[in-house]
């Protein structure tokens, strides 16, 4: 599921009474209560009083907004819906049901709980997913979803005894890998001439380090292809800082996956064995 608009229609009533069951020290709840009422200027000058919501932007409405659906989600369905088990990352979440008519009564309920509370299911992305695997076989119109950059469908996996079958799992989503191409593409290693390899691989370990630490987890080889693009990145480096190999990207791909396997480490993704090809 998703929240609509989570920010904006945040009960400030509902909030404080949240925020008093963690916090009694007066002049905090002060300050919050100022913050939250705080009059907004729109852009023709006028005045704007606020009787809801947290602003965008603001450094503690994340942590409020959080506050928040703790008690309007997290400790409801604790209580609510007879033990069914859930996981929730800000305004998004999955409800795990074990039956078809299970998982539309927990919609039905969670969706009049948020209307209770102010906030509103998105239409367009809070739907119910069929885990389709090797053990359950129907139809559905949806087999798949993304949650925290993964993405979860039935895929083809092989078990410790080299027997392939389908279960349902994650990878990293393509929403991600769009991500991760921009930010490699927007280091612009290839200029980056004055630079020495070592230069580079400090620069730019920490962040590959972080996704394959993160998206490695599950599918791993999933994340090849940004590997791949990093790796041809590093090549066009290659061609412009030497001028031996400045029209020959072939020769530079060897002469870089050569020196992968001299120092394997130097990168994140090298250590996993994805390396330039050596002819």
């Amino acid at each position: 599921f998703d929240i609509k608009g989570l920010f904006d229609p945040i009960d400030h009533a509902l909030l404080m009474r949240a925020l008093k069951k963690h916090c009694q020290t007066s002049w905090v709840l002060l300050y919050v209560e100022r913050w939250l009422k705080a009059p907004m200027q729109t852009a023709d000058g006028g005045i704007l009083e606020r009787t809801r919501g947290t602003p965008q932007g603001g450094v503690v409405s994340p942590l409020l907004a959080n506050l928040f659906l703790h008690y309007a989600f997290d400790v409801w369905v604790a209580r609510n819906l007879g033990g069914v088990r859930f996981c929730r990352s800000a305004d998004d979440g999955i409800i795990h049901c074990k039956r078809l008519a299970q998982a539309r009564l927990a919609l039905d309920r969670v969706g009049e709980r948020f209307r209770e509370c102010g906030l509103e299911l998105h239409p367009g992305k809070t739907r119910i997913v069929y885990c389709q695997d090797v053990n359950r076989r129907k139809a559905h119109p949806d087999v798949r979803f993304t949650f925290l950059g993964y993405l979860f469908r039935p895929r083809k996996v092989v078990d410790k005894y080299q027997r392939v079958y389908v279960n349902f799992a994650p990878a990293v989503g393509r929403d991600a890998l769009k991500a991760m191409r921009q930010t490699i593409r927007g280091w612009h290693p290839q200029l980056m001439r004055d630079h020495e390899l070592g230069d580079l691989a400090a620069m730019f370990n920490p962040i590959l380090k972080g996704w394959r630490q993160y998206y490695g987890c599950f599918h791993g080889s999933a994340m090849s292809v940004i590997w791949k693009h990093m790796n041809d990145y590093l090549v066009r480096w290659m061609m412009r800082k030497y001028r031996t190999f400045a029209r020959h990207k072939t020769r530079a791909r060897h002469a870089l996956g050569q020196l992968a396997r001299r120092f394997p480490t130097a990168f994140a993704h090298w250590g996993m064995g994805c390396m330039p090809a050596v002819g």
